[in-house]
């Protein structure tokens, strides 16, 4: 009979809400490489900003002084937004790691017992070989000495004159 391991239906339940649990950090992390690109163009705003205002005409240095002051705010707001994101991609993680774990202590919970079956299986076959071994020792002892008896016999028979011990 093969291996069933009567914990299968965890195992599969537990490795697949790992699975569902890794897409979840994939898309949390896709989250933060989006922000941080938000971040990026952001700080080339700025920086193009800054260079335009210096080849600017004075009467529009109040506007780019107010453009400025709103690419910081969003560069503020930008940075909570990933600090966040990132908070939730670290708490994401924490959930993968616990899952992850539990797989690993059915996998080897399993693993465990797919060697206790194994050994169980070959002591099963080691006695089975050992009582047909016994079985067949016995029969060629059984048969040894019978002829011995024969072989016996017969020379009595021959010693006798074969009168004695043929008529039994």
């Amino acid at each position: 009979m093969p291996f069933r391991y009567r914990l299968q239906k965890i195992l599969e339940f537990r490795i697949h809400k790992k699975d569902e649990q890794l897409m979840v950090v994939q898309k949390a992390q896709q989250a933060v490489y989006e922000a941080e690109e938000n971040i990026r163009r952001n700080e080339e705003e700025i920086q193009t900003t800054k260079q335009n205002l210096r080849s600017a005409d004075p009467m529009m240095y109040e506007t780019y002084d107010r453009y400025l002051i709103h690419l910081w705010e969003k560069a503020e707001q930008l940075e909570a937004i990933r600090v966040e994101l990132q908070r939730k991609l670290d708490e994401e993680k924490a959930i993968l790691v616990k899952l992850e774990q539990g797989v690993k202590v059915l996998e080897k919970h399993k693993e465990k017992h797919r060697e206790l079956y194994i050994a169980e299986e070959k002591a099963l076959e080691l006695k089975t070989f050992s009582e047909l071994g016994i079985t067949r020792f016995f029969r060629q002892n059984q048969d040894k000495i019978e002829e011995e008896e024969k072989a016996i016999l017969k020379q009595l028979a021959e010693i006798d004159g074969g009168t004695q011990w043929t008529q039994q």
